[in-house]
């Protein structure tokens, strides 16, 4: 069976309903985007894994009678920290046992069939009891996100080891997105690294190593003319 998936609709908090059948689906995601939701759309286990780890969710509505809920199994545990709260759609009780690969974490559940009110209800609970979010504030682009406050930086879920002029480094290309900055910019940005060419091109070497060792390449080189971060 194909896998159903739809661009994200509404302007509030990120919901990812899974649900294989289309009836239910749609009945989900237009009650929820009239009370104010941002709702993404996938159909098996498998998708929803990949979305969770490419994008971030302030709530996951979950079917677990999908037929290929194993398919969460592909994935990585994610952390209480990480993992968005889950609304199980159930009709049982040992819910802990159901989905382990998403790990510990706020989680609630409606029993089928369900009443769309319940489900509101509980998604506003959920979200409510999650408190203030834990935004990493800091410049992004796409999947790459920094957080200044730690001095950290992500690439999707993946954190990023990064030494203190690796990470001004990236900061500085982030925040000046599809620029291209010669060496003498980025030197006198970074410092601590010396003004050699050679320097700033093993400083280079080694971040793109790191920023784009899982995904699409975003570092790049304008021979002759310097560096550049984007698409």
């Amino acid at each position: 069976m194909s896998e159903k998936r739809s661009p994200a609709r509404g302007d509030g908090p990120h919901v990812l309903v899974v649900v294989e059948d289309a009836e239910t689906t749609e009945l989900l995601a237009t009650t929820m985007e009239l009370a104010g939701y941002r709702v993404s759309t996938v159909s098996t286990g498998a998708e929803a894994m990949v979305r969770l780890v490419e994008d971030r969710f302030d709530l996951v509505v979950l079917d677990v009678t999908l037929p290929d809920l194993q398919g969460l199994s592909r994935g990585s545990r994610f952390t209480p920290a990480d993992r968005p709260p889950v609304l199980f759609l159930t009709a049982y009780q040992t819910l802990g046992r159901l989905v382990p690969e998403l790990g510990a974490g706020r989680e609630d559940h409606v029993t089928k069939p369900f009443r769309i009110a319940e489900v509101l209800a509980r998604a506003e609970v959920l979200l409510r009891d999650r408190g203030p979010e834990r935004e990493r504030e800091g410049p992004s682009y796409g999947d790459l996100v920094l957080d200044d406050d730690t001095c950290q930086a992500w690439r999707g879920r993946r954190e990023i080891d990064l030494t203190p002029a690796e990470y001004r480094l990236l900061r500085h290309l982030l925040v000046n997105a599809e620029r291209v900055l010669s060496k003498e910019q980025i030197c006198r940005h970074v410092g601590g690294e010396g003004r050699a060419d050679n320097a700033i091109e093993k400083l280079v070497s080694r971040l793109r190593h790191k920023v784009d060792r899982e995904g699409p390449g975003l570092i790049h080189t304008r021979r002759g003319f310097g560096y550049w971060l984007g698409h």
